[in-house]
């Protein structure tokens, strides 16, 4: 069958590579195997490699080809200048007629199968060594979009041919060492879904920023896809958390992020151009392209994908605008995180400040420095000196023989899965994409630094700053009797710490969400009506734009954050202690003036539980319960445990808990456990009586050692005071302790001491605490302290 010129998809798989390339093969092996599992891909045939040899011998290209080559290889001639001949061999050849009847009857056949004459396909480029488990090959040849009519066709065909040899995939090639002339390149015609007046964008089985395989991360943009795979617009981005696709009434979506979108490509009308970029409209712009059932649908594709590959998948899909139906039209192996190792990684650190310059988002977790290189021309690409960092608007293929020169990318536009973040991760280049403002802010020669080393977001900060670099080794973490869990600030920090194998979450600061996601102080969202600082309503407006209530943008908000925290411990337990902001701190919220008055003493004032039962804070409290049922109850993150704060009586306890009970969170239901800080000294005496309402105490060794030796934590005075060693807070611990194993209920402890002091790591040990929660830096070191307590103790 693979002797002829033009094979249908369902005819080819994965063992027809070497014939139809990696990309055409895997559209026949997703038609073939898949479509009885409801992944639907757009009909379609190929041309196979024996055409492409056919082409080159009936147009006697090869010594042609040969000679450019030698010369590019001695020096003799430019990359650019041998691109140019490679492909004008091929645009000015004609196909042999047999070859050409196959392309024309296959196209009417395709045609006459969807109803309509002259069917507007893609035309896409299938090399027979890309898709490579080690190499992508992605955007290195050419698509060409909405070609109609038998001699557009054919034209379109050829030019596949020429972008064999487009600078970039000469360069590219160059760089994974393969043979020019070994490569033969297959071209896929599938028709076109009507994504122009729908969506599209690109999938991944894996995060691709942190390898963490527990989600899928799709992007989306309004139009045609080529403007997400190019990197030109900043899409929508959703992560999927996938083992709870299949839990009956979940819905496990834990990022949902607004991307400006501002530029769509869609079907040009009339003159010789098949395709156009316009302005987005205003409201596609502030609307998400995908709705849940549509993104909860292709996260199900992803794993479908992913489990009949046998490995991490790169796809891109298309929404056709029309039927509302959704197609997978690509899909690749990933080649960077699948390649890497599960138990070693390397962690980069600043260990110094500059100014802030620009930010946007980290692709990597690198830090570089170097001079910037600003370029805004393609034109003056040659103009790129080696080992600079990169600077220009975006990165599309074009760029990637100078991009294997780079210290690092900036860009001003571009997302996560854009096609120059997929090739800047597999090139090891730390890149900083999206920022929106590079080009104009940077200037030529300024010496950055680009960290990508801090979660998410990407930050380009001026001069060259110091930075340490370390190798971490998983298989030589010991195990354990003591759980060993991990205290989380940020749901970035939870995906960049996946690796550690910690037994859940001890402390996940509620707090940490709402001043670096929502930012706005809840009662501001409750009563708006109190806000009278202008700039203060603006920034409001602005946050919460596309809410109808925008009380349901914190509610969203944090209920994501605090999911995303919790997917990749999933399903350890994470225990998300609720808001324990000081009234100093709320006041620093936008909109928190109207509602926070002085205190003398923030530290030990209106504080924790005594803030959710009153009147002053009530509503802002409810809210954060709605977040929780909603990751636990929607999303279906059931391992999230509740933690209680400064909680100074047990009436009080009563008090919060019948609130929390009045807000959907009664404990025991569904599940439910609600934990209690013991970092009062009143919590350790009356130990007994507290254990009887909550399922669990955690130590916060901070509060507990200032309170119980009056040592203001914060006062650089009495800072040789304050040590959660000293005898007297050791004794509170260790009666903690003791009060809560004889109570029946678990204990652990989520201060710093552990990870400052080994020898109090090894106190806790012999103490016999249920769970010791680290800051992940210090985690696998503390984690040999711990092993070798436990040893010392089972000794005696």
């Amino acid at each position: 069958m693979l002797e002829s010129s033009v094979v249908w998809f369902n005819e080819i798989g994965l063992e027809d590579i070497p014939q139809v390339g990696g990309k055409n093969a895997s559209l026949g092996e997703m038609v073939r195997a898949l479509s009885g599992d409801g992944v639907q891909v757009p009909d379609g045939f190929a041309t196979t490699a024996n055409a492409y040899r056919a082409f080159i011998a009936a147009n006697g290209i090869e010594p042609a080809l040969r000679r450019q080559l030698d010369l590019f290889h001695a020096g003799s001639a430019s990359l650019r200048v041998t691109g140019e001949a490679l492909r004008e061999l091929f645009l000015g050849g004609e196909f042999p007629a047999d070859i050409a009847d196959g392309i024309r009857a296959s196209y009417r056949e395709l045609s006459e199968k969807a109803g309509q004459p002259n069917l507007p396909v893609a035309v896409r480029s299938s090399a027979t060594a890309e898709d490579l488990p080690d190499a992508s090959f992605a955007g290195q040849q050419e698509t060409f979009l909405n070609v109609t009519g038998e001699r557009d066709l054919l034209d379109a065909c050829r030019r596949c041919y020429a972008s064999l040899f487009t600078d970039r995939a000469i360069s590219y090639r160059e760089v994974k060492h393969f043979d020019h002339l070994d490569v033969a390149l297959s071209i896929g015609v599938q028709r076109m879904i009507r994504s122009d007046v729908g969506g599209s964008g690109v999938m991944f089985s894996i995060d691709t920023d942190t390898g963490f395989p527990g989600v899928a991360v799709i992007s989306a943009a309004w139009g045609l896809g080529e403007t997400v795979v190019q990197g030109t617009v900043n899409p929508d981005k959703y992560l999927v958390f996938k083992a709870l696709l299949d839990e009956p009434g979940c819905l496990p979506i834990i990022e949902k992020t607004l991307g400006e979108k501002a530029r769509k490509m869609v079907y040009a009308k009339g003159g010789s151009a098949r395709t156009r970029t316009i302005d987005t409209p205003d409201r596609e712009r502030q609307s998400f392209v995908l709705t849940d059932a549509e993104i909860v649908k292709l996260g199900r594709w992803a794993v479908i994908v992913e489990n009949h590959y046998g490995r991490p998948m790169d796809m891109e899909w298309a929404k056709d605008g029309l039927t509302r139906e959704l197609f997978l039209v690509q899909a690749r192996p990933e080649t960077v995180h699948s390649q890497a190792s599960g138990t070693r990684f390397t962690v980069s650190t600043l260990t110094e400040t500059g100014p802030l310059l620009v930010t946007g988002v980290a692709i990597g977790d690198s830090i570089a420095s170097g001079v910037a290189c600003v370029i805004k021309d393609p034109a003056d690409i040659e103009n790129f000196v080696d080992g600079a960092i990169l600077v220009t608007e975006m990165t599309d293929p074009d760029w990637v023989p100078i991009m294997t020169r780079a210290a690092g990318i900036v860009t001003d536009h571009g997302g996560p899965t854009s096609h120059a973040a997929i090739v800047s991760r597999e090139l090891g280049v730390p890149a900083v994409v999206g920022t929106g403002i590079a080009t104009d802010t940077l200037t030529d020669g300024q010496m950055i630094t680009i960290s990508c080393a801090e979660g998410d977001e990407g930050y380009v900060y001026e001069g060259e700053l110091a930075f340490d670099t370390e190798e971490i080794d998983l298989g030589t973490v010991p195990e354990t009797r003591t759980k060993v869990m991990v205290n989380i600030a940020s749901p970035a920090a939870a995906f960049e710490w996946w690796r550690l194998p910690a037994d859940g979450v001890g402390l996940a600061r509620m707090e940490f969400i709402i001043n670096n996601l929502i930012k706005i102080h809840p009662m501001a969202l409750v009563h708006p009506e109190r806000v009278t600082d202008r700039a203060a309503i603006r920034r409001i407006e602005e946050l919460t734009r596309g809410y109808m209530d925008p009380k349901e943008y914190f509610v969203q908000t944090l209920a994501l954050g605090i999911a995303k925290l919790t997917a990749p411990y999933h399903p350890d337990p994470v225990i998300v202690r609720m808001s324990d902001f000081k009234t100093n701190e709320y006041a620093h919220l936008i909109g928190g003036a109207a509602f926070e008055h002085s205190e003398e003493n923030p530290m030990i004032g209106f504080r924790g539980a005594s803030r959710y039962y009153d009147e002053r804070y009530r509503e802002g409290f409810a809210l954060e319960c709605r977040a929780i049922k909603k990751v636990r109850e929607e999303i279906g993150l059931r391992n999230v445990i509740v933690m209680v704060p400064f909680c100074r009586t047990v009436t009080e306890a009563d008090r919060v808990l019948a609130v929390m009970a009045e807000n959907g969170l009664v404990r025991g239901e569904a599940g439910l456990q609600i934990y209690m800080m013991c970092e009062i000294p009143a919590n350790v005496i009356l130990a007994e009586r507290f254990a009887t309402r909550f399922d669990g105490f955690s130590i916060g060794s901070n509060d507990l050692t200032q309170l119980v030796l009056g040592v203001d934590r914060d006062s650089e005075d009495l800072a040789a005071l304050f040590d959660e060693r000293d005898d007297a807070v050791k004794r509170m611990i260790s009666d903690a302790i003791r009060k809560a194993h004889a109570a029946g209920i678990k204990i652990g402890i989520c201060g710093q001491a552990p990870s400052n002091y080994p020898d109090f790591a090894a106190f806790l040990v012999e103490e016999g605490i249920d769970s010791i929660s680290l800051n992940p830096d210090s985690f696998l070191k503390t984690v040999g302290h711990i092993a070798q307590a436990e040893h010392n103790h089972d000794t005696k």
